[in-house]
């Protein structure tokens, strides 16, 4: 039978737009259909929107700091209203970017709502189109407990959008992405309170970073509050809301943001036409190969809930371009040794197994720890503190973890997890020469084991 395209991919973020590129480029007749915004989360309501957020909450810092080095400063004014146009417009940019990526590399891009009418047709704007692979690639939505009044709460969509920085906000979740709006709420100027039922955020991260950005984000005012939830959400006649905790508890806020999970977005897609499955969670459950109990469908990026990061996705993208229509060039994705960086204020930034997952996983290790003062803040009042940290298997010296909270953190571990992904040993940590004076350099100084 013929198609009128090899590959259909419904949804333009990071994966889709990857898939289709080189899939195109490979030779394939390609499609995209998008809804709402090319670039999917990443780009418009997730990580470079907040991202620039964070690079201007940090400047309170900066502010702060910069009369240690002998300069004087007026009272410094922030305008919210200024730095959401600014961010818009530079997501408009990037809207403009995808847009020439996609339509250069000769794919074809729909505009609008895509349903899958069968396992080789998709119905979009009144019309349908027949392919021979059709890659679903839609993404994630937050999602707010509905609780009473959740309707007065916002989630990270809503955030990026405020018409003004509300003066006390409640930030309702323990994940990197309550942790982060946090920092930038408070950092901003507002009084911000983090609440987590748990009983210490970012779980699944090693204990000792949570433990030590726990400590720095008190230092810095903000309020934590853990084994804590919402029982409901009134507004008051003020416009204020008035906030009813499980233990009796009411607190004050004038905008309550939750950041308690993301379900994956598979609303009026057309599932039910096809064999696709889901798993326990919702998720288009596949196989290693993307491939969806549907042959001719596959799934990829936030949507299978796998790792739910956005360099995960592209090379998912990669992956799923290359099997089809390049085999000889395929490789599949490698999900061990991934590194993260959470932006909170301080930074983390991490690679490989935690020290809690290593033990649980037989290792015999050695931990070699630091926490200094970084050189730019001795000038200064600040007692902001960096935490480095190694995991390394006692029987073969190879370094299992790396794990930092602190100013560019994200951007130090990017580099060693190069070395981790190599195998790189403690000895060769040992033996490469730092670069100095910086604090990257400590993690090649660091020679006594924790406890010996």
């Amino acid at each position: 039978m013929a198609y009128d395209f090899d590959l259909y991919v419904i949804g333009a973020g990071s994966g889709g737009v990857r898939a289709a590129r080189f899939a195109a480029g490979f030779g394939a007749t390609v499609a995209v259909a998008e809804s709402r915004y090319l670039g999917g989360t990443c780009v418009n309501v997730g990580c470079v929107p907040k991202k620039l957020l964070v690079y201007g909450a940090h400047f309170a810092e900066d502010f702060e700091q910069a009369s240690g080095f002998g300069w004087s400063l007026d009272e410094a004014q922030f305008d919210w209203a200024t730095l959401i146009a600014n961010k818009d417009r530079e997501i408009n940019r990037l809207n403009g970017i995808y847009r020439n990526l996609l339509v250069n590399s000769g794919v074809t891009l729909h505009e609008g709502h895509a349903k899958i009418v069968d396992p080789h047709t998709v119905e979009i704007n009144g019309e349908r189109h027949t392919a021979k692979n059709i890659l679903i690639a839609t993404g994630g939505w937050p999602q707010i407990p509905e609780i009473p009044g959740h309707e007065h709460a916002i989630s990270s969509n809503q955030a990026f959008f405020l018409k003004e920085l509300p003066k006390r906000v409640l930030v309702v979740g323990g994940g990197y992405i309550a942790v982060e709006f946090a920092g930038i709420f408070h950092g901003l100027g507002a009084q911000t309170t983090l609440l987590y039922r748990g009983e210490l955020f970012l779980r699944g991260f090693d204990g000792s970073v949570r433990k030590h950005l726990q400590e720095e984000l008190t230092k810095r005012g903000m309020d934590l509050q853990f084994n804590a939830d919402i029982e409901r959400i009134d507004k008051q006649a003020d416009g204020s809301l008035k906030v009813t905790l499980k233990d009796g508890r009411q607190l004050e806020a004038d905008c309550v943001f939750y950041a308690t999970g993301r379900r994956p977005m598979l609303d009026n897609l057309g599932l039910e036409n096809t064999a696709v499955k889901l798993d326990q969670k919702g998720f288009v459950e596949v196989d290693d190969l993307y491939q969806t109990a549907e042959p001719s469908i596959l799934a990829l990026g936030d949507v299978i809930g796998r790792v739910q990061l956005t360099p995960v996705a592209l090379a998912e993208g990669m992956a799923v371009a290359r099997r089809l229509f390049k085999p000889e060039q395929y490789r599949p994705v490698d999900y061990k040794m991934i590194p993260t960086a959470v932006f909170s204020l301080p930074n983390i930034g991490t690679v490989g197994l935690t020290e809690e997952e290593a033990r649980e996983a037989g290792h015999e290790v050695q931990i070699f720890e630091s926490r200094f003062r970084p050189m730019k803040l001795t000038l200064t009042e600040c007692q902001e503190r960096t935490l480095m940290k190694l995991v390394v298997d006692a029987q073969t010296d190879k370094v299992l973890g790396c794990h930092m909270v602190g100013p560019e953190a994200g951007e130090i571990v990017q580099g060693l997890a190069i070395a981790l992904k190599a195998g790189a040993t403690k000895r060769h940590f040992d033996e490469t020469i730092g670069v100095h004076p910086t604090a990257a350099e400590e993690f090649v100084t660091l020679r006594t084991p924790v406890g010996a």
